[in-house]
């Protein structure tokens, strides 16, 4: 017997592969050809932005 989470479950896709890898001498993503991946528009978008809020509600002073 299935156990009914199971029926409804689908396959995990594989990760996109990232068109950038990280530069430990420079610090810092590069694409293939040594250009800085934050320069890349394609790269950029592709890759979607993510967004902080680490202390936004802790300090008094946060406007």
């Amino acid at each position: 017997m299935t156990p009914f989470a199971l029926k409804y479950a689908t396959p995990r896709q594989p990760e996109p592969v990232t068109p950038f890898r990280y530069d430990d001498s420079r610090q810092m993503n590069v694409c293939p050809d040594g250009s800085p991946a934050a320069e890349n528009y394609p790269v950029l978008l592709s890759t979607a932005s993510t967004t902080s809020t680490a202390g936004s509600a802790t300090h008094n002073d946060d406007d």
